[in-house]
């Protein structure tokens, strides 16, 4: 079997939910799920809502009628046997009426036991999507009902072969890419496998549209789709000097909107100031001796300034943009812990670091060769935790971006008012923080921006529990009539090339900051534009958000752009 053969690409799946039939030419399936259910009430020459009002109008009219005639036959004592024709007509509508009416709840029940034998047949009517196979013992999973319309309509039989050596396990589903030489129809083969193995139905998962080439070895392994996620976009963001918009992946109402506002009130206060304060990623080993002796003499050597120069010559060897910038030690017991810093140009710089850190660890293994090394990361670096060696010390890059919001824009755009502010940003950010114990989480909500922005433009989303370490800032200033606010944020970890960066979409929001890929003038201001602009945005985030705290606007807010009226309606 030739594996390199590309089959024609999959129809659409329009025409199969219709009708369906295996590969091996066994009697086809219609698809009912589509299909029209049979109810009593179709019999009737009108529709059942209009037939109800109709005979329900007939009977109760009817009955007005004749009773005001009885009556009047009373009064004269008219004989009641004695009817005129309009009177007969009367009294046959009424039991005509009366007839339907009985009835009606009698089809309704008649129709509930066509719907329930209906649903029974289907249960037991399953169709099995996994094909026998002599070579596995495996039990055949089976779907029922929605399920069992699958996101691929058709493929070859080539790839139906395929397909069944992935779902008995011949086949790994891992090297599908490396033995087709074709990406899409990996992931196409692989979505096929996984819906036969778990009766599960991905159709609301696209597959076509996506460039699977380009995340093979770098982004993500077996995929079977993508996933769509909305980019809105804030701004212009007025940040020393220059006009950014902002680019906001989110599926939360709202965000988007707060951001743009706090944007707005930014710009029209003459914008904000963004300083970089340092510039460097770290990775910590841990290693172990036989004493603490040993570990203390290691852990001295390190710390000598004279041997710094030539541990940054082999460290510096594992890449042109790596420089090692300082190596700090902690000792537990007989277990060192050295956390490397160092700059690494426009890339966020994981790889690059680990591949110095290793580097200088073969180095030291030649003076020390009782150095045990447990692990290249022992948790000191650290990544993607809350970590006080972070907040401290800083990872990454470390920024502080503050703004003076004028009086008259605090009012008319915020809707509140300085000390509002000021009292909130106390009382919230500051002192309530710090009753929870928070690790670097003074601020209102700076990781929604923070997220929002590293999904948008390819950053690794675990980092942003690092990188969402801030401390907002409130205060009155001129005569108490303007509002300073500022936020500091010591490790915010962003690149511009490498890992997500290089997506299509990713690239393109990137290029909307001008700062996609490397800057090659000067190596590292892509990236660094970038962290000054994550912090820019958590500013104007944390006004606009403290700001309709403040002014009692928040679920109010809520209420209006984060509800789906569609949601709400369905189960009511």
């Amino acid at each position: 079997m030739d594996l390199h053969r590309k089959p024609p690409r999959p129809p659409s799946t329009t025409a199969f939910n219709n009708h369906k039939s295996d590969t091996t030419g066994n009697k086809s399936t219609v698809d009912r799920s589509t299909s029209p259910v049979p109810k009593a009430s179709d019999a009737l020459p009108l529709p059942l809502y209009l037939t109800n009002g109709i005979f329900f109008t007939l009977f109760f009219s009817v009955a007005y009628y004749l009773l005001h005639r009885w009556r009047d036959k009373i009064r004269s004592s008219t004989p009641l046997h004695v009817v005129t024709l309009s009177e007969l007509a009367a009294i046959v509508s009424l039991i005509a009426s009366f007839i339907y009416l009985l009835g009606f709840f009698g089809i309704d029940f008649v129709q509930s036991f066509i719907t329930t034998a209906r649903d029974g047949y289907d249960n037991e009517n399953e169709v099995d999507l996994v094909e026998d196979d002599s070579e596995t013992s495996k039990p055949k999973p089976k779907v029922t009902g929605i399920d069992l319309v699958p996101s691929i309509a058709l493929i070859s039989e080539e790839d139906e072969q395929i397909v069944r050596a992935v779902v008995c396990g011949s086949v790994p589903s891992y090297s599908l890419e490396s033995k087709l030489d074709d990406c899409f129809r990996a992931a196409a083969i692989r979505r096929q496998a996984v819906e036969r193995i778990t009766g599960r139905s991905l159709l609301g998962l696209p597959l076509e549209g996506f460039d699977y080439k380009s995340i093979l070895g770098q982004c993500c392994e077996m995929p079977i789709g993508y996933v769509q996620l909305p980019v809105g976009i804030a701004g212009p963001l007025l940040l020393n000097g220059c006009e950014y918009m902002v680019p906001m992946a989110t599926t939360e109402g709202c965000l988007v909107a707060s951001a743009n506002r706090g944007c707005k009130a930014v710009y029209a206060s003459g914008g904000a100031t963004a300083i970089l304060l340092k510039d460097g990623m770290t990775r910590a080993p841990v290693v172990r001796f036989a004493t603490a002796e040993r570990a203390s003499q290691l852990k001295f050597f390190l710390e000598d300034a004279v041997n710094f120069d030539t541990l940054s010559v082999v460290f510096n060897k594992s890449s042109r943009f790596a420089r090692l910038q300082s190596i700090q030690c902690n000792i537990a017991g007989k277990n060192l812990y050295i956390r490397f810093t160092c700059s690494t140009g426009d890339a966020m710089g994981m790889n690059m670091i680990s591949k110095g850190v290793q580097n200088v660890l073969d180095f030291l293994q030649n003076d020390f060769p009782d150095m045990d090394v447990i692990g290249i990361s022992g948790n000191f670096c650290s990544d993607k935790k809350p970590a006080a060696v972070n907040w401290i010390e800083g990872r990454g890059k470390s920024v502080v971006c503050e703004a003076v919001i004028t009086e008259d824009i605090v009012k008319k755009v915020l809707k509140t008012t300085v000390p509002a502010l000021v009292e909130l940003n106390m009382l919230k950010n500051l002192t309530g923080s710090a009753i929870a114990g928070a690790l670097g989480g003074f601020n209102a909500h700076a990781a929604n921006i923070v997220s929002a922005v590293f999904i948008a433009t390819g950053q690794d989303p675990a980092q942003n529990i690092e990188s969402s370490h801030c401390i907002t800032m409130m205060e009155a200033v001129n005569n108490g009539k303007d509002l300073h606010v500022s936020v500091t944020m010591p490790s915010i970890e962003v690149g511009t090339v490498g890992g997500g960066t290089q997506l299509a979409s990713q690239s393109a929001c990137l290029n909307l900051l001008g700062a996609k890929g490397s800057n090659r003038e000067a190596p590292g201001a892509n990236a660094r534009l970038l962290a000054t602009v994550v912090a820019g945005s958590v500013l104007a985030g944390e006004l606009s958000l403290m700001s309709a705290i403040a002014a009692g606007q928040l679920v109010k807010s809520h209420m209006k752009y984060n509800r789906s009226n569609r949601d709400i309606a369905s189960t009511v």
